[in-house]
């Protein structure tokens, strides 16, 4: 067994996972995983760059995430960072932050490999299963982007596309930097129009038709998720795997798109660093269903950041 510790950066959330891996067999055994919320692409669409405080929230992160990493004894480590970071200008900056606390240098990894590690992470499990058919379409819906990959044991086509649930959110929502208490309907009608849009690009690579599965990652499906079960607190074993139809889908969709941030922050299950946008996210994951003609999706704790430590072994 080898012990990697694998990191995943992304424009909302930086996550940690430090296992025991078996390159040969697959064998698989969780030391340690956790999340925190940094909001690292906050601004970027509009400024280009990364914003000061979204790095030291970054970096504070990845500090913890360091210690966790020399208490663990981890051998091998590799840090993938995604959308936000790939876009910015200043990300020379984030490199070096990161290669001082972490001692590895981050791979600033284009949307194609993103989507790669993701199918891996959330399928590996679901190979031989009768009651789950392939091809699987994989959609991991990011904070800065949207990635669709379908294959069966392999990948066969992916594509990436600028549409996530902080980048629509600032893009369609936000006033100056501050964001509204209600949503109006011609600002849910411009974020439609968008995704509608990257779905569009995303089927001239990816034949979304030809789907059987449809296979739902990150925190805007997981969060969906926990609010159709009824969840009291946020429960990962609970939400893993969990089958969700589109009904409930488009009922939770239209709760979130209505209510105000009030509402949306008194959800038991819901992460504060969620709540601002949350219901684009939910509104990505209704649209991607619709288009695919998918009944229900199966949503998957297990994504990117499984992808990446099966890559390290």
């Amino acid at each position: 067994m080898t012990r990697v510790a694998a990191v995943d950066c992304g424009t909302n959330s930086i996550r940690l996972l430090v296992a025991d891996l078996d390159p040969a067999t697959g064998a698989f055994t969780e030391l340690d995983r956790r999340m925190k919320i940094v909001r690292l692409g906050q601004g970027v669409d509009r400024t280009g760059r990364l914003a000061d405080e979204a790095l030291e929230r970054t970096f504070a992160a990845c500090r913890e995430y360091a210690e966790v990493i020399r208490e663990l004894k981890a051998e091998r480590t590799r840090f993938v960072a995604t959308s936000a970071s790939r876009d910015a200008e200043n990300r020379d900056e984030f490199v070096r932050g990161v290669v001082e606390i972490l001692g590895v240098e981050p791979e600033v990894i284009t949307g194609d490999q993103e989507a790669e590690f993701s199918f891996v992470g959330a399928t590996k499990e679901l190979t031989g299963r009768d009651d789950i058919a392939k091809p699987y379409l994989v959609v991991d819906i990011g904070g800065g982007s949207t990635e669709f990959v379908i294959g069966e044991q392999h990948v066969r086509a992916a594509r990436s596309v600028d549409i996530g649930c902080v980048r629509l959110t600032e893009r369609h929502l936000a006033v100056d930097g501050a964001l509204p208490d209600t949503i109006a309907p011609a600002d849910v009608a411009a974020m439609k129009a968008d995704i509608d849009a990257a779905l569009d690009l995303a089927a001239e690579a990816v034949p979304l038709a030809e789907a059987r599965t449809l296979v739902g990652l990150a925190g805007s499906v997981t969060t969906v998720a926990a609010i159709a079960l009824g969840l009291a607190e946020y429960d990962s074993e609970a939400i893993h795997h969990a089958r969700l139809p589109l009904t409930k889908v488009q009922e939770i969709t239209g709760m979130l798109l209505a209510s105000t941030h009030a509402e949306r922050a008194a959800i038991p299950a819901m992460h504060p660093g969620r709540v601002d946008v949350i219901a684009a996210g939910a509104l990505v994951l209704q649209s991607v269903m619709e288009r695919v003609g998918a009944e229900e999706v199966v949503v998957s704790e297990h994504d990117i950041l499984d992808g990446i430590a099966f890559s390290i072994a």
